[in-house]
């Protein structure tokens, strides 16, 4: 059975809504485990938001974080995958795309996020070791 990317996905990332305020994402990008935040508009995926997003956006320009919202500054995400995507296919795409971590999508709605390490970790796993006899 071949795993898809629903299986290897983290599910549920943290996300804020398109009405938050910047200063909301920059609380979120001040921790240093987080590099983006995803932006949804009702559980879709509507953006993301970097650091540089915040510093191009919101401080270059003088803007007020605090009454920017997100939905104004939010860059379209550059690439999702599907849910149901086989994990070879994904982890090809990523490679191709030379992307750590990619939003999921399902139908429009954002359900998790997938990264290349994850994938690679799992397809690992899964190969078959060697002198181990094939089906």
């Amino acid at each position: 059975m071949s795993s898809k990317v629903r299986d290897a996905m983290v599910a549920e990332p943290t996300t804020l809504e398109a009405t938050a305020s910047a200063q909301a994402a920059g609380e979120r990008l001040a921790q240093p485990d987080v590099r983006a935040v995803l932006v949804c508009d009702g559980g879709r995926l509507v953006g993301v938001i970097t650091r540089k997003t915040l510093v191009r956006e919101v401080v270059a320009r003088g803007l007020d974080p605090t009454s920017t919202l997100l939905a104004d500054i939010a860059e379209p995400p550059i690439f999702t995958l599907d849910a149901e995507t086989e994990l070879d296919e994904a982890f090809r795409l990523l490679e191709e795309r030379d992307l750590e971590r990619v939003p999921v999508v399902e139908g429009g709605r954002l359900v998790g996020v997938l990264s290349r390490a994850v994938v690679q970790r799992r397809m690992a796993e899964d190969a078959p070791s060697e002198g181990e006899a094939g089906p």
